[in-house]
């Protein structure tokens, strides 16, 4: 059944993990460039789903997509996200064919049309404000450092850049460690300092990455160290690998 979403469910863990995943999937599905992931990521987790609460009470003029919001639409505006950023980033951007052909086969409570896509992207820019830059994203900063980290240290190459992006999937799943709250800059730092932890054997441990990162970015030695605490506790956490996306 294809219901509209009270307010309260742009709070709900669940909702927000379901979607987030829904759009991993599809970056899977269509094979996109990690740069175009993390780009999508960033317009639809954390600046377009952030909104939704305060469109889910404006006025019966709002666009049909958003008066009422429900979750297929919802699902249409996270293909939308990565089309937007594969026109960004990929010299051949996703068709919107392909795009369609996906939410035919993914979106269950709702057909879409191709006009409806044209649309979609229409109201997400909007409520973007048609803001669409990239280059404040945690990917951005992380790649530029990751990169660095390769060029100056041995270990570097012990570095999994897999295991790198499984953490910040991670990220985006949990809730309770929104990227959209640390600056990405941090984040990106802290991302590498908790992969070197996790991936490179200690007996390896003579890079000092911390002090490295702390140099390389100008970043608060506190806050990132207390973000990777908060990334090992999810990575650690029982359930938090295990589940599948």
């Amino acid at each position: 059944m294809n219901y509209q979403l009270p307010a309260s469910s742009f709070h709900s863990t669940d909702m927000r993990l379901r979607l987030i995943q829904f759009l991993m999937r599809s970056t899977q599905e269509l094979e996109v460039s990690p740069n175009v992931k993390y780009a999508a990521l960033s317009f639809f987790a954390d600046r377009f789903y952030p909104s939704l609460s305060r469109l889910a009470q404006g006025d019966d003029t709002a666009n049909w997509l958003l008066q009422p919001i429900r979750e297929s639409n919802l699902q249409l505006f996270a293909l939308i996200s990565l089309w937007i950023s594969s026109k960004i980033h990929d010299s051949r951007p996703l068709s919107v064919k392909s795009l369609k052909s996906l939410g035919d086969k993914t979106i269950k409570e709702q057909h879409f049309t191709t006009r409806d896509f044209l649309e979609a992207e229409l109201v997400l820019l909007q409520v973007l404000d048609f803001e669409i830059g990239t280059g404040n994203n945690a990917f951005i900063f992380f790649q530029e450092l990751y990169i660095h980290f390769k060029g100056v240290a041995k270990v570097g190459e012990v570095l999994d850049f897999e295991a790198c992006m499984d953490i910040m999937d991670l990220l985006y799943e949990k809730d309770e460690t929104s990227i959209c709250y640390s600056p990405p800059c941090s984040l990106a730092a802290s991302i590498l300092v908790a992969s070197y932890v996790i991936t490179v054997p200690k007996q390896r441990w003579e890079f000092p990455v911390l002090p490295w990162v702390k140099f390389v970015t100008s970043c608060d030695e506190e806050d990132i160290i207390e973000i990777v605490r908060d990334i090992l506790n999810h990575v650690f956490r029982p359930s938090s690998l295990s589940q599948g996306i």
